[in-house]
């Protein structure tokens, strides 16, 4: 059975677009109660991706409130009162022309954690970005290639709902309620580490410096190898035949003789770990 340690904590999360959605989703899976409020024009992935907010959202209830209204404020500040942390992800100058400054919140609701997702920590809270710039800024996009995975926003949602996790520790401690920065700037620099450090950059241990890890051509597309191991490596050379130290070259004459299907139903059969990744036709 699934452990639901959050079951009975109350979630009020305002935040929309990604890495709000993120978080909220993380938490009622381990058991939270999430009310998520939207504006009058809804989450803007409702129309992007509507699939992937029925993703996100599943599990909570959502209400519409126009919070720029007293009435809209009124609603609000009832959820407020019977709940344990709030998920915001505007930037503060927003947030306080709405009376919602942390000192505000704080006052009226004190045993609330607030969860602020913003851009740049600190005093650069103000200045805009999106996951693109955080990973541009951080050296994790190559060119003109836009990034297939949003790391900042993935791994910024996850780091929110432990926030809002820690915040709990800390308020049962404390009795009182906090409030928690996360930055999706300081998320993209955690996360380019890897690269930074030259373990995945071009030519690095996992950057295509080495044959065990690497992507090869096959027959109809592509491979990607993972035997970083030494017993997978193993398994991999005896299976074709090839000497401990063949290099990435070899591996590249081998694996185009066939097709990816083929290798990868040739690799599970021996505990490998490789897979078809793309196509090059």
């Amino acid at each position: 059975m699934t452990s639901r340690p959050l079951e009975g904590i109350a979630v009020v999360s305002l935040a929309t677009n990604l890495p709000g959605p993120a978080a909220t989703a993380g938490l009622v899976r381990l058991g939270a109660n999430v009310i998520k409020v939207e504006p009058p024009a809804g989450d803007a992935m409702s129309m992007a991706a509507p699939a992937y907010y029925g993703e996100l959202a599943a599990g909570q209830e959502i209400v519409i409130a126009d919070l720029k209204t007293t009435e809209g404020q009124e609603q609000l500040a009832s959820r407020l009162d019977d709940a344990d942390v709030l998920i915001t992800s505007s930037r503060p100058s927003a947030l306080t022309a709405l009376g919602m400054s942390w000192s505000e919140i704080h006052e009226r609701h004190p045993q609330l954690i607030q969860v602020a997702i913003v851009g740049y920590p600190g005093a650069d809270a103000e200045v805009p970005g999106h996951d693109l710039t955080y990973q541009a800024a951080n050296g994790t996009i190559d060119g003109r290639s836009l990034p297939r995975i949003l790391v900042a926003d993935l791994a910024g949602g996850e780091r929110a709902a432990a926030a809002a996790m820690a915040g709990l520790i800390e308020r049962g401690r404390t009795g009182a309620g906090s409030y928690v920065e996360v930055a999706l700037s300081d998320v993209a620099t955690d996360f380019s580490a890897p690269h930074r450090h030259g373990l995945t950059s071009p030519g690095g241990l996992l950057g295509g410096g080495i044959a065990q890890y690497n992507v090869y051509p096959s027959a109809d597309g592509f491979v990607a190898l993972a035997a970083l191991e030494s017993h997978f490596w193993a398994y991999l050379c005896e299976g074709l035949g090839v000497p401990a130290d063949s290099s990435t070259e070899d591996l590249e004459l081998i694996f185009a003789e066939n097709t990816s299907s083929h290798w990868s139903d040739w690799a599970r059969e021996r505990d490998i770990p490789l897979v078809p990744c793309g196509s090059n036709l």
